[in-house]
């Protein structure tokens, strides 16, 4: 038996640079270098820790929806021992809220299949940690938060 986890990941612009708004109001990201999420980082680090844990083989999958640039948090995740990678780009999705987002997110992890989702507890950028339960309710599927 196999055990496919998807953990979701995002890429945001690194807190030590100056945040300036774009026209359209939303984070001006074009000079500001951005990272993965710390609190995704923790997200990966679970998914790897089940793996070694199981008996199972374990693929883990790492899934952002985001910019062109939003490549290099998967690459970070992928280097730390995620087999692979979807990247959902679109520029249509620029400046889309949570709602949107936890919409993408599903369709992506119900068409890469999945046995358990993985999320942190909110990114870094924003901190409103609503998308893993809006993605919960949109699966279909139980969610347990802020675990320590």
């Amino acid at each position: 038996m196999s055990l496919r986890i998807v953990v979701t990941v995002k890429y945001v612009p690194d807190a030590t640079g100056d945040r300036r708004f774009a026209e359209d109001l939303t984070v001006d990201r074009d000079d500001v270098d951005g990272l993965l999420s710390e609190l995704d980082e923790y997200a990966v680090e679970q998914a790897l820790q089940i793996a070694e844990n199981s008996d199972d083989d374990v693929e883990i999958t790492v899934l952002t929806v985001g910019p062109e640039d939003a490549r290099d948090a998967l690459r970070k995740a992928l280097s730390m021992g995620a087999d692979q990678a979807i990247h959902v780009e679109d520029d249509d999705l620029h400046g889309t809220d949570a709602i949107g987002t936890s919409l993408v997110l599903a369709k992506a992890i119900e068409k890469a299949g999945y046995d358990l989702v993985i999320s942190g507890m909110a990114s870094t950028d924003g901190v409103m940690g609503v998308v893993p339960a809006l993605l919960a309710e949109r699966l279909g599927v139980p969610q347990v938060t802020l675990l320590s």
